[in-house]
């Protein structure tokens, strides 16, 4: 660029001078090397004759140095141009701009930070305030009296605190008052036809899990998030997230983890801001912070079977299996001390320590699969069968089991995981490729909540 600038003002130059009598020669010399030779003739006569004089050579040495100003210059213009795509005069304007927009970012990132406390912080009492809900609900009717001085004592303050005058603070406060009609969590009566919400598309997903949390902690994922796992394949470790439901049926993930250890099976679950999951050929379990993406705990379950010891009717290494319902965090699995029989022991949901065991009178390879719900064990007696039952239920409360009849449709045949949401009050499960959900019915419930 800068060689045909130079060119381009020393042909300017000779023209203004000797009326376009001049020549720019570049050639190699016989050495090799290059040589410019730049002809012009002089200002004053076409031709010369004797000696040049000192007169002479101090023009000529005054148009030279004029002409490498001119060239020094234009260069200088041209790279600044280059650099900013602007003409030279415009940069002292896109100088004071820049410095502008600068200042405008900065501001916004500070207001940004600010806004995000304030968000985390009204999370924070909402949080609170549902976790009040749940545990006044799990109260005896004599006590409800008392539920409207709890919920005041966490009576959100700031914006939150217009709201709450609106309706949805009276609202919260209306069905705690309530809660011996509505709250039910009494033995399941009924479970509602299959809902489809999505098909795998790639033979990766002829099994695996999907749920939504029921009680999340943060406030970048929410109760909307769907989390999918597809459980086939030797080294799973892929964790898809979608905003919500809408974006979970058109296939349209927000986010793709990929989590450090690898899965087993179809017995994982979400609870409390974590994915629960046992690692590959291993009695290991894992608690997988989905916030910081990093593994919070990880132990192994005492004596638990393991890859094929003990699984379920269906097979699929499914040995181990999470569940979470009202009352916490479970682990549903056999020992050879059990010698088969389904052992359920309650978890601690940050550390993964055992803190209570039960052993039930019912082999865990003669069911398709369990879940629990306001703890109680249900099995399902199975996979594959269009029209199966919910044939066993055993209650950790009294530590009795017993039979029961609850019909359940398999509309894909083949139900390899099953999980309950307390949230929602829905089953989900995973049939022969298709993510469905199942309405429900308890005891002491409405039965128009079906």
């Amino acid at each position: 660029m800068w060689f045909q600038v130079f060119t381009f003002y020393l042909s300017y130059f000779a023209f203004s001078q000797a009326q376009d009598q001049a020549s720019f020669v570049r050639s190699n010399d016989p050495t090799g090397r290059c040589h410019y030779t730049f002809t012009v003739a002089g200002p004053d006569r076409s031709s010369c004759t004797g000696s040049i004089t000192k007169a002479e050579v101090k023009g000529i040495l005054t148009r030279i140095s004029l002409l490498e100003a001119l060239v020094g210059r234009l260069i200088e213009d041209v790279d600044e141009g280059a650099e900013t795509g602007l003409h030279p005069n415009e940069t002292g304007g896109l100088q004071e701009a820049y410095y502008q927009v600068s200042q405008e970012k900065n501001q916004l990132q500070v207001d940004k930070k600010h806004l995000s406390k304030q968000v985390q912080e009204q999370q924070r009492r909402l949080n609170e305030l549902n976790m009040e809900l749940e545990n006044l609900k799990q109260r005896t009717c004599q006590q409800t009296h008392t539920s409207g001085a709890a919920l005041d004592e966490k009576r959100p303050t700031g914006d939150l605190a217009h709201n709450a005058e609106d309706g949805a603070y009276q609202e919260m406060k209306a069905e705690v008052t309530q809660v011996c009609l509505t709250s039910g969590c009494g033995e399941l009566l009924s479970v509602g036809d299959p809902v489809m919400l999505r098909k795998a598309d790639t033979i990766m997903g002829k099994y695996g899990v999907w749920l939504q949390d029921p009680e999340p902690q943060g406030s970048f994922y929410t109760n909307e998030t769907v989390w999918r796992i597809d459980a086939v394949g030797k080294d799973v470790r892929q964790f898809f997230a979608y905003e919500d439901m809408d974006q979970f049926t058109r296939g349209f993930p927000m986010k793709v983890l990929v989590l450090p250890e690898p899965v087993e099976s179809t017995g994982a679950t979400i609870y409390k801001g974590s994915l629960y999951y046992q690692l590959r050929r291993s009695r290991t379990l894992i608690r997988y912070n989905l916030t910081s993406e990093t593994v919070a705990a990880h132990v192994e379950l005492p004596y638990a079977g393991f890859h094929g010891q003990y699984p379920y009717s269906w097979g699929g290494y499914t040995d181990i299996d999470f569940a979470a319902d009202e009352q916490g965090l479970w682990v549903i699995y056999s020992t050879s001390k059990a010698k088969g029989a389904i052992v359920i022991s309650q978890l601690d949901p940050k550390s993964l320590e055992v803190m209570r065991s039960w052993e039930t009178n019912i082999r865990k390879n003669t069911v398709a699969n369990a879940f629990m719900m306001c703890g109680r064990l249900y099995t399902v007696a199975s996979y594959t069968a269009a029209n199966t039952s919910i044939n066993y239920m055993f209650d950790t409360s009294t530590g009795e089991g017993r039979t029961v009849s609850v019909s359940l449709k398999n509309k894909y045949r083949y139900n390899s995981m099953v999980d309950y949401n307390h949230a929602l009050r829905k089953l989900y499960a995973w049939d022969n490729f298709h993510m469905v959900t199942y309405s429900l019915r308890l005891g002491g419930q409405q039965k128009d909540n079906m």
